[in-house]
């Protein structure tokens, strides 16, 4: 049987079975193993595959930022940062869809997982905005778009399943993300003063207002300096740096803020490992896919249709890959996504001559995107679930919000210098610089 035969076969058993409700990793195992009996691939060899995906050092990492998260919401530490966002923006216009922007903005650079943002903030605002008059489908909308902005800023875990997987700098992609992720901070910030509802309309907190919720919130808020201080001065690891940030939080902002929650600490752990699992397994499951994919030469058909269209022209290769990548967003989530298909991403990041860390971060804010659209959508799935709404009707609030990250996107693609900038400042050897034979500064390509 030829290999398009195959993976048109795979890739429907994959579909087919995800719309069925069977989990993702098992619907991936399905097609897998349907594709290697036609093949004449042994099963031993896809079960080595999977082992293969999860065993890689720099996936530890994902565990101990998912238990930063868990410990975070589950002391309900995360409402003084919601207060200190209610007291730097509540009194603009959109009142608290402002504070649902900012204060992911902030939690974001805590957790790095979308999903645990979703439920964090849903839980915390979704009530205050209903009770405003806010409609649901908005909450919604703006909640799930807002919870997009932790697959882009470190310590994002998309992020680190991307460098482990095409081996990139890590921290490069973290730096490279921030730009990306304020954009689309800002930009919703934008949409719900101009476009938005207008709430309650709040006084201005005073500077002491302020500075008091600035106190309550310093302890938390010392996490993202100790994550990115600790990997930009090379003291630690992304792995070291989440063991770091909890350790943080189990030895000072538990004891010193909500001191009772000690003896729910067994219980996080074991969430936090469960909601691990979910990841992993999927990362072994996709693991596979992506090398039966490579096997029967899939990758490289699809680069070749690439570069039939677009020759060597960066721009236009990655708008390509954007506009792949954001079909493929609409029905599988991020990291199989990423896993699956890497061999695709590198041989075309060398046909264009684009920076890694470059294509990694427009690829990634790309899926964030897929992450609210349809017909898949899981954050934003989960945010109307989480609100009580249709996922229909939160799909028509959200349809406005897609300018901002069509047009973070497109900038991105367009001006990589700017995007680029903050690693170049601060670890310039992640996007390929090198020391300056004459011993002074760095040369960039």
């Amino acid at each position: 049987m030829s290999s398009p035969v195959i993976l048109g076969l795979m890739t429907f058993c994959f579909l087919s079975f995800g719309y069925l409700g069977v989990p993702v990793p098992f619907a991936l195992l399905a097609g897998v193993f349907v594709g290697a009996l036609l093949a004449d691939v042994s099963l031993a060899a896809i079960i080595q595959k999977m082992f293969d995906g999860v065993d890689n050092e720099a996936l530890l990492a994902i565990p101990f930022f998912l238990l930063v998260g868990e410990l975070m919401s589950s002391s309900n530490v995360v409402i003084r940062v919601a207060n200190l966002a209610l007291a730097l923006v509540g009194h603009i216009r959109g009142g608290l869809s402002q504070v649902v922007t900012v204060f992911s903005m902030m939690f974001s650079e805590m957790s790095g997982s979308t999903t645990a943002d979703v439920a964090v903030i849903s839980r915390a605002l979704s009530g205050p905005m209903k009770r405003e008059g806010y409609k649901g489908p908005f909450i919604a909308a703006i909640i799930a778009a807002a919870s997009t902005i932790a697959a882009l800023v470190p310590p994002s875990i998309t992020a680190v399943v991307y460098g482990a997987v095409g081996n990139v700098s890590i921290a490069g992609l973290f730096m490279a993300g921030v730009v990306p992720g304020l954009m689309i901070g800002f930009g919703l910030m934008i949409y719900c003063y101009f476009f938005g509802p207008v709430g309650a309309r709040r006084p201005r907190a005073s500077f002491f207002m302020v500075a008091h919720a600035a106190k309550d919130a310093v302890l938390p808020l010392m996490i993202p300096i100790i994550l990115l201080g600790g990997i930009l001065s090379g003291w630690f690891t992304p792995t070291e740096a989440g063991v770091v940030a909890a350790a943080w939080i189990l030895l000072v902002i538990i004891p010193a803020l909500n001191p009772q929650h000690i003896w729910r600490l067994p219980y996080d752990f074991c969430l936090a490992g469960l909601i691990f699992s979910l990841p992993l397994i999927t990362i072994g499951a996709a693991n596979a896919f992506g090398w039966m994919l490579a096997y029967l030469r899939g990758a490289s058909v699809i680069a070749d249709w690439i570069t039939a269209i677009a020759g060597t022209d960066p721009h236009l290769i990655m708008l390509l890959m954007v506009l792949l990548f954001t079909i493929i967003g609409d029905f599988i989530e991020p990291v199989p996504t990423i896993i699956i298909f890497m061999p695709l991403v590198n041989a075309l990041t060398q046909i264009g001559d684009i920076n890694p860390v470059h294509m990694g971060v427009v690829l990634i804010a790309t899926l964030a995107f897929g992450l609210i659209t349809p017909p898949y959508g899981l954050v934003l799935l989960m945010a109307s679930k989480f609100v009580g709404v249709r996922f229909s009707q939160a799909l028509r609030a959200a349809l406005p919000i897609y300018v901002v990250f069509l047009v973070t996107i497109t900038f991105c693609i367009y001006f990589p210098k700017v995007v680029l900038w903050l690693p170049k400042q601060v670890i310039p050897t992640a996007v390929g610089c090198f020391q300056n034979p004459s011993g002074t500064g760095y040369i960039c390509p």
